[in-house]
């Protein structure tokens, strides 16, 4: 059965495996196929060494397709990143930015992807300036909506304004579900008090934050709870992230063709305690989204210190999630057994 809303797999869910060498990248693109969620999604610098400074290495691309070919992947966006302000130790000049982006869209085309991520950082300018270059190859520039800003931040609506004005289709929007935090994330809290936060004080910023307590007097309060260093931390978290509304992607829906599944923890019973996924499905639906929501777990830091983080069971469960929400009738599992 075809569903609308399709499943897949940031592979940098997969950082600390792929880091260590625990898994190769033919492992990560595999196990995600496995799971039913066939659209994949690479960061070019994770995924093949020497990306971007050394250019391309064409075997290396060639093995990426034998691999998606193998296992029935297929590719969704190449996560790019252009840090312009800190370029070889200086600003980067427009047009260096604008050619930037080219490559990156040459290389989003080698490896067949539709669309390639741009940090929220980069101007409109730079974007619009690139499109139609994106247009010929074939290639959406979406831009990362991701915490601190939103739909309704003036960065972002500057952002959908210029692509309006544009008049191009391959300009758009990737919202990361990080701006849905409904809740303080459980592992969040449980780092800060291994750090040495006080229970008192990590209660008060976790009720503070479910009660959407400016995140300036909840950093006053908590200096006034004697709290110091990573209470301090704690609290500022606050001004990071924020549960924004799921239903302000409806306005943009035309420009959203790529969502990052962002969790922190999926829970043996196959919850994300922080984030309402059966509303941000609900409403993805309501607004006739056909694209892909690839799982990008970043729980990992937040236990790294205490456990090895599982990254393959916690996107499993995530992808269990996933497909019950999306009507599915078959349980994502595992068909080949993972090395030891």
């Amino acid at each position: 059965m075809t569903y609308d809303i399709k499943r897949g797999v940031s592979l940098y869910s997969y950082q600390n495996d792929t880091f260590d060498g625990t898994l190769t990248r033919d492992d990560c693109i595999r196990i995600s196929c496995e799971l039913g969620a066939n659209g994949i999604e690479v960061i070019g610098e994770q995924s093949f060494w020497g990306w971007p400074e050394c250019g391309v290495n064409e075997a290396d691309v060639a093995a990426w397709h034998e691999s998606m070919k193998r296992y029935g992947g297929v590719g969704v966006s190449h996560d790019f990143m252009l840090d312009y302000k800190r370029y070889k130790g200086r600003p980067m000049p427009f047009d260096e930015q604008v050619a930037s982006v080219k490559k990156d869209i040459d290389f989003g085309a080698m490896l067949g992807v539709k669309f390639i991520r741009a940090l929220v950082s980069i101007t409109p300018e730079v974007l619009v300036a690139a499109a139609p270059y994106a247009e010929e190859k074939g290639i959406k520039i979406l831009i990362e909506v991701h915490a601190p800003l939103h739909f309704d931040h003036p960065w972002i609506i500057r952002h959908a304004e210029a692509f309006e004005k544009s008049g191009s289709d391959a300009l758009g929007f990737l919202p990361d579900m990080g701006m849905f935090v409904f809740k303080f994330p459980n592992v969040w809290k449980e780092k800060f008090m291994r750090l040495g936060v006080p229970k008192n004080i990590a209660d008060y910023i976790e009720k503070a934050y479910e009660d959407r307590v400016l995140s300036e007097y909840v950093i006053l309060d908590v200096r006034e709870m004697g709290g110091t260093g990573p209470a301090i931390a704690m609290a500022e978290t606050l001004r990071h992230n924020a549960a924004f509304e799921p239903k302000r992607m409806l306005d943009y829906m035309h420009r959203i063709h790529n969502i990052h599944g962002k969790f922190y923890e999926m829970t043996e019973d196959y919850v994300e305690p922080s984030i309402p996924y059966d509303e941000i499905v609900k409403v993805l639906k309501q607004g006739g989204y056909k694209g892909y929501i690839c799982s990008e777990y970043e729980g990992n830091r937040w236990i790294e210190d205490v456990e090895e983080p599982n990254s393959v069971e916690q996107v499993r469960r995530q992808q269990v999630m996933l497909a019950r929400l999306l009507g599915e009738t078959e349980t994502p599992a595992l068909k080949t057994p993972l090395a030891a």
